[in-house]
């Protein structure tokens, strides 16, 4: 298999979870604030596709919201198994996405870099 065709299926496979995962979180714990305060803004596959990262946003605490996640995430794997369609079941990690806050620090800088 070309790195290309591994790369289209690396690819297919981590966007599938992350839309999954979201489904899961949204219907089996939307009285849970802490996970309906969760974004999943994107997803990668590694290890032969054995582990997807999803990275997530929240408006909440990233530590305590991470804490969280980390205590749901063997209830959201075995959900997920029943709902996709592979041999194997990716091992999940969640990871906080900082980008919108450095992308702000940027703009602060950058609007204030002459007074």
């Amino acid at each position: 298999m070309d790195r290309n065709t591994d790369s289209n299926r690396s690819e297919k496979i981590s966007s599938k979870v992350q839309t999954l995962v979201a489904e899961i979180l949204q219907r089996e714990f939307a009285d849970d604030d802490l996970i309906n305060s969760v974004s999943l803004v994107g997803a990668k596959a590694r290890g032969g596709m054995q582990f997807v990262k999803l990275f997530f946003y929240t408006r909440h605490n990233p530590e305590i919201v991470q804490k969280r996640l980390d205590d749901i995430t063997k209830m959201v794997r075995f959900s997920l198994a029943q709902k996709i369609n592979q041999k194997y079941v990716p091992e999940i990690r969640f990871v906080y996405d900082d980008t919108l806050e450095r992308a702000d620090r940027i703009e602060y800088l950058l609007n204030n870099i002459n007074k």
